[in-house]
């Protein structure tokens, strides 16, 4: 009986260190389980985020293939590509920045390329209304060659026939019609500043006009009548718009039977004597950088043009 209770005790005490055991066993392979998800959701994540930069390069450097193309094709047509230089010097930033960057927010440059994306198709509308503006050039320049042809033509069937005569007669009634329009010469543009101080030259400050001054010299011609004429003044943006604050003196008139906007006009006593015309203009907001135009209208006839710049 006594040799019977030493060695029960000893079997319950190897017993117990095989329960230990094997608790220590699973412990230890639920730990380096665990800690194998932890690794491989690490190494997914690490490889979602890099083809995400890699995604988000990928677009930006497709804006900036677009965005070279597009101030190619304005400069080419004579637009204004200053706008579009400025966007270029950004994206390169973005580039520089997304290249260098430890933790980037991908949702930032999300929404980065949906603003250049809505920037670009914008340009689309601009590319698009130069390439109308140079066809249309284009066809006025064939309708004008054209013209002389048919001028030349007419002038040798005078020779011939009574029924040509009857023509160019018309034609010549009309080629009176827009001899006997005034004619504007010398038009020149000042900048008024804040002070009244008046300025000349090509291009000026725009935190220094305040006013801007029109002078330009109405020829004679004898076969316009002197009377009181209404002189419009349309000055058109880089853009192309018309400058124009309906409250402010601006308004519509007909030019070759279609109606347009103008940004001011005067009425003038025509004395048919080289009389030299000037024109004040206030406008309530500051000029955008860039070249404008000036053109003057009369009795539905341009009489002519200038044009100067703001920096």
């Amino acid at each position: 009986m006594e040799n019977n209770q030493p060695k029960s005790k000893a079997n319950g005490a190897l017993l117990a260190a095989l329960i230990i055991m094997t608790g220590l066993a699973g412990i230890t392979s639920y730990l380096y389980f665990d800690q194998k998800k932890v690794a491989e959701n690490q190494e997914v994540t690490i490889s979602q985020r890099v083809e995400e930069l890699s995604a988000t390069r990928v677009k930006l450097d497709s804006i900036s293939t677009a965005l070279d193309a597009k101030i190619a094709e304005v400069q080419k047509l004579g637009g204004d590509v200053s706008e579009l230089l400025k966007v270029k010097e950004q994206l390169e930033v973005d580039k520089a920045a997304l290249r260098r960057g430890q933790r980037v927010s991908i949702a930032k440059y999300e929404a980065k390329i949906k603003e250049y994306e809505r920037f670009l198709s914008e340009k689309d509308t601009l590319i698009a209304g130069l390439q109308r503006e140079n066809v249309t050039l284009a066809t006025n320049n064939e309708t004008l060659n054209q013209e002389n042809t048919t001028l030349k033509t007419e002038k040798q069937s005078l020779r011939d026939t009574v029924a040509t005569i009857t023509t160019v007669n018309k034609e010549l009634a009309d080629k009176v019609t827009r001899a006997s329009a005034l004619k504007a010469q010398n038009v020149r543009v000042y900048a008024v500043n804040p002070r009244g101080k008046v300025r000349e030259g090509e291009s000026f400050k725009a935190r220094r006009v305040d006013k801007l001054k029109f002078m330009y010299t109405l020829l004679d011609n004898p076969l316009t009548r002197e009377e009181p004429k209404e002189v419009y003044v349309r000055v058109l943006d880089p853009d192309g718009a018309v400058v124009s604050d309906m409250a402010n003196g601006s308004g519509m008139f007909t030019v070759n039977g279609n109606e347009t906007v103008y940004t001011t006009k005067q009425t003038i006593n025509y004395t048919n004597n080289n009389q030299s015309v000037e024109l004040l203009y206030t406008r309530g907001i500051p000029y955008k950088p860039g070249k404008y135009t000036v053109e003057l209208y009369s009795e539905g006839y341009k009489i002519g043009n200038g044009e100067f710049a703001i920096k």
